[in-house]
Formats: structure tokens, C-alpha cells, sequence
């Protein structure tokens, strides 16, 4: 998990600050601000419209009572193409459209399935067969086996109750 977060957090934003420079030096300050500006908003338009387009599927395929597994990934992966998008740099727009194109985002849930399957196919019986049995805890005398009757006095017909 380490590797990824600094991978997230350091590598990516060095990365982003070099394309930065060289777009910059090539197209100037203003183009480059300006590319970074309409990628963002295209992309948040056409995040919005597919977005529509995948619930819409979604809700078809729950009509016909079948599970919408592959539209809900996409679903999850047009989020992330959003987030990639809206962020400032090149490389994160250039992953954010790889995410946004209908054919790359369905071959990219298609590979989350297939994980997500195989990892799922050998975990399947872990849980279902265990039995665990409080033998353990009774040997270390954490639990207590007794009964107990509950005695009321019939006698007492006063309203408050005291301590005996």
C-alpha cells in the first residue's frame, strides 16, 4: 500500500510539473493554461453524458432482472475518468480519456471483473465451513454456566421498592 500512495502523492505530481514545463515551453503559459482549463470542462461534460448513458443501461439491465456488473465497473470507472479530468495535468486528462472512450473503459472493466472473479473463486468457502466453538473461552474462564429464578414479593404492597 506504501508504494502505491507514494507512488500517488509523489511520483505522479513530479511527473505532472515536467509535462507542465515542457508543454509550457513549447505552447507558452496561456495555451497551456488554456488546454488544462477546456479538458476539464469537456471532460466534465462528457463524464456527464456517459455517466447518463451507463445508468440508463443499468437500469435496463435490472428491468430484465439481470445483474448490471460490467455498467456498474464502468460506472465506477467513468467516477475515477472524472476525478482524472478535473485534476490539473496532461498525464492525468490522458488517462482520464483513456478511461472516458467507451472501448478502453469496457476492456479495462472486463480486466476488473476477471480479478475481482479470480480472486473471489478461491476465497468463496473460507468463511462457510469454519466452526468455531466457545471451548477456548470456558477453559479460561470467561463464561459462566448457572441459572437463575426471579422471586417477587407478593407480601410488600408498597409502591416503593427498597433494598433488602
Amino acid at each position: 500500500m506504501f508504494p502505491l500512495l507514494m507512488l500517488l502523492f509523489i511520483v505522479v505530481p513530479m511527473v505532472e510539473i515536467g509535462l507542465f514545463i515542457q508543454v509550457g515551453g513549447l505552447l507558452g503559459l496561456w495555451p497551456t493554461i488554456a488546454i488544462v482549463f477546456l479538458t476539464a470542462v469537456i471532460g466534465a461534460s462528457l463524464v456527464r453524458s456517459q455517466g447518463i448513458a451507463t445508468l440508463t443501461s443499468v437500469q435496463n439491465k435490472l428491468q430484465q432482472g439481470e445483474m448490471p456488473t460490467q455498467e456498474i465497473i464502468e460506472g465506477m470507472l467513468l467516477a475515477v475518468a472524472g476525478v482524472l479530468l478535473l485534476t490539473p495535468g496532461f498525464m492525468t486528462d490522458a488517462l482520464g480519456l483513456v478511461l472516458l472512450l467507451p472501448p478502453s473503459r469496457a476492456k479495462v472493466a472486463q480486466l476488473l471483473m476477471q480479478k475481482v472473479t479470480l480472486k473471489n473463486s478461491f476465497n468463496q468457502f473460507g468463511g462457510g465451513f469454519s466452526h468455531h466453538t466457545h471451548a477456548k473461552d470456558a477453559a479460561n474462564g470467561d463464561v459462566f454456566d448457572g441459572e437463575f429464578e426471579r422471586k417477587d414479593d407478593h407480601n410488600n404492597n408498597n409502591s416503593n421498592p427498597r433494598l433488602p
